[in-house]
């Protein structure tokens, strides 16, 4: 079979580099893992991402994949980032896979914002299966802001996934420059290629909150977004919260007091939180 992986590069890191990422992450990130940069194929597209991975090779590790957040190149995970966020889940015994989305770190095509680049999430899932330590048979999948959205969406499209968790992410676009800056900016950058009424349309169309009956109830969610969040208000997830309850959906809400966007007070609280949903619902054998 045709490898759907072009290219692939381990990250490396001078001396200081390292020093910060123990500091940050643990010295098991430096240690235990591999992250490497690669170019896929999505579509026919060459897409650029990430896979991380423990270098234990003796036994498999489940999936995870990580949606970016951000807008094009803005809100791309530079290989420093990758080494100590991607490692850091790598060390807690998991295998893991992220795109930058289509047009994205020097990638081909358009990034869509959660059109056509979901392929570029869901086409992850088909190079499990050269990495040797994959369990390709377990899946979870995690996203934050931009891609909490590419996470719901994503979910509609599979049932694939046994855990996700999504962290401030968009549930309802709601198609509004005056919501916020992040918003503002999204507006600008996608407004001007589209008649107002195609824009309201696709802005409805990656709203989960208007389709919540789509997302597979065989997929436990876990839901945490900070209470002074001021890029994607707090009530997307509560809205969708209660979308949930009248459906019987398996989730858990958690709304973290003085919690801004990115959630840096709660960094340790979040980790745990999320490490405990995925080792719950993953680690099946």
């Amino acid at each position: 079979m045709k490898s759907k992986i072009l290219e692939r590069k381990i990250i490396s890191l001078n001396p200081q580099q390292e020093l910060m990422i123990e500091s940050g992450w643990g010295r098991d990130v430096l240690t235990k893992t591999v992250v490497e940069k690669i170019t896929y194929l999505s579509d026919g597209l060459k897409v650029k991402g990430y896979i991380a991975y423990p270098k234990d090779n003796l036994k498999k590790y489940p999936c995870i994949i990580w949606c970016r957040g951000g807008i094009g190149n803005s809100g791309a995970i530079d290989k420093f980032t990758a080494r100590g966020m991607f490692g850091q889940i790598a060390s807690w015994g998991f295998c893991v896979f992220s795109s930058q989305y289509r047009g994205n770190d020097g990638g081909e095509g358009h990034d869509d914002f959660g059109g056509d680049d979901l392929n570029d999430v869901l086409n992850l899932v088909t190079i499990a299966d050269e990495i040797p330590q994959a369990d390709t048979e377990i899946w979870g999948i995690e996203g934050w802001s931009r891609g909490g959205m590419m996470t719901y969406l994503t979910l509609t499209r599979t049932n694939i996934f046994k855990a996700a968790v999504v962290i401030g992410g968009i549930a309802n676009l709601r198609c509004s420059a005056e919501e916020s800056k992040f918003k503002k900016r999204l507006y600008e950058q996608t407004s001007a290629k589209f008649k107002e009424s195609d824009f309201k349309s696709r802005c409805e169309k990656r709203s989960i909150i208007n389709f919540p009956e789509k997302l597979p109830n065989t997929t436990p969610l876990l839901i945490i977004h900070g209470n002074n969040d001021e890029q994607v208000t707090p009530n997307d997830s509560i809205d969708l919260s209660y979308k949930l309850l009248e459906l019987k959906f398996p989730y858990r809400l958690v709304m973290l007091e003085d919690g801004d966007h990115f959630l840096k007070s709660h960094r340790k609280e979040v980790d745990e939180m999320k490490r405990n949903w995925f080792e719950k619902y993953l680690r099946l054998k």
